[in-house]
């Protein structure tokens, strides 16, 4: 096993003299979609054509997140299945459990796992399905024994490392996330070749944790690594944009906002552009942004479903639509009970006017002690609107210690709500 001890600043420094241009396997990728689109095209009961033609989708998903890439390996690893069934289509069950999971169907695709789990209790990927829909389902224990099950039969791994870094991180575990992601990516580099989409996702999660704990510098080297890896790679792009933003480099942040955007429209880009837009006083374009935030989440149904958290985030910021808003956040959180689920309805909750409700929600939102201030900068203004001062000064005092400029908007929210309640003690 590789080690567990290098600091967050050495991580940096080791990682420095490795950070070089991948090459993208983008070319490949497209070959086999044609490849493969035209072999079904030909004999849609080709199970075994659409099974990789389902995985090439989702290879190129998860470098563009683009829906159509979601709705076509859908599309084939449902005939796959429907031509063959699971018990003799192994492949065709791992990619539709997949596929399901990029689509946020986190109960079916958990539900799959488990099946997959029962057929092929042996192999790490069976564990690897099963871990992700857990985590988004907030069944952390559940999640920390299927990647154990990883570990077990697949030995260390970039994908076991990976899970237990966003295990240790919603554990409250900043430090050991980031030596996670650091054995993780270290793994990646040992690979021949290196592969382009999980290295750049490595640097990326460095610079996300780094972010959370206020290390803008850090955070801004690993993303700068990141698009180093993986030029234009749309995460990295965002994560550059806020960090930029943190820094008080606002014309900056506005430019990789907008790159990311072109790159790949996702409503929270969008919302993050157009608050600093709003910031600078060019409320005309914040406004056009937020019409964009709202017409890419209500594009079509797979969009509502995606989207949908951070629409209800949008609107309890910005104090709009913010008894949809609410509603949104409460339907999301019946069906998947994870922590962010829990803060987004406590949020909501407290901006429609449901403070009762929305205590409950924080608690369940703070039970792992994830070291998050946007976390304890909602429970921090839930308890001011409760008239728990004491328990107020404490939770945005601790927002602002963790991530001083969490948010262009809401961080001067929190400080100036901090102000008030240590000039009424």
């Amino acid at each position: 096993m590789i080690g567990l001890a290098l600091s967050s600043a050495a991580a940096v420094s080791a990682s420095e003299g490795s950070i070089k241009p991948l090459p993208s396997d983008e070319h490949e990728i497209e070959a086999d979609i044609h490849f493969y689109s035209d072999r079904v095209q030909r004999d849609p009961g080709d199970f075994n054509a659409q099974n990789r033609l389902a995985n090439a989708y989702l290879q190129r998903l998860r470098e563009t997140n683009n829906a159509e890439d979601l709705a076509g390996a859908t599309r084939a690893a449902r005939i796959s299945l429907a031509t063959v069934p699971a018990v003799r289509n192994l492949s065709g069950l791992i990619v539709q459990a997949q596929a399901l999971q990029f689509a946020h169907e986190f109960r079916n695709a958990r539900d799959l796992a488990q099946r997959l789990v029962q057929l092929i209790s042996n192999k790490p990927l069976s564990y690897e399905i099963f871990s992700d829909a857990l985590l988004e389902l907030g069944e952390y224990d559940k999640a920390a024994d299927a990647v154990h099950n990883m570990e077990r039969f697949g030995g260390i791994s970039v994908d076991s490392e990976t899970r237990q870094a966003r295990l240790a991180f919603l554990r409250g575990k900043a430090a050991l996330a980031q030596r996670r992601y650091t054995n993780a990516l270290s793994i990646a580099l040992q690979l021949n070749p290196p592969p382009r989409q999980p290295v750049a996702w490595c640097h990326w999660q460095m610079g996300e944790v780094a972010f959370s704990t206020g290390d803008y510098a850090g955070a801004q080297q690993h993303y700068r690594g990141a698009l180093t890896v993986f030029p234009d790679y749309y995460r990295a792009l965002a994560g550059m944009a806020k960090v930029l933003a943190a820094r008080g480099e606002t014309a900056e942040a506005i430019d990789y906002y907008r790159r990311a955007i072109e790159r790949f429209p996702d409503p929270a880009f969008a919302a993050a552009l157009g608050d600093l837009y709003h910031l600078q006083g060019r409320e005309n374009e914040a406004a056009s942004q937020y019409q964009i935030v709202r017409a890419i989440a209500r594009l079509n149904q797979v969009n509502g479903q995606l989207y949908n958290r951070q629409l209800a985030l949008f609107d309890a910021d910005h104090d709009s639509e913010t008894q949809e808003g609410y509603l949104n956040a409460a339907r999301e959180y019946a069906v998947r009970k994870d922590l962010y689920g829990a803060d987004a309805l406590a949020w909501t909750a407290l901006k429609a006017g449901k403070v009762a409700q929305a205590q409950e929600a924080s608690k369940q939102a703070l039970r792992l002690g994830t070291q998050d201030a946007i976390l304890y900068y909602h429970a921090g203004m839930l308890a001011r609107a409760a008239g728990d001062t004491a328990k107020s000064h404490a939770y945005l005092s601790h927002a602002l210690e963790l991530n001083p400029r969490f948010d262009p908007l809401q961080a001067p929210l929190a400080r100036r709500a901090l102000g008030e309640s240590t000039r009424g003690e």
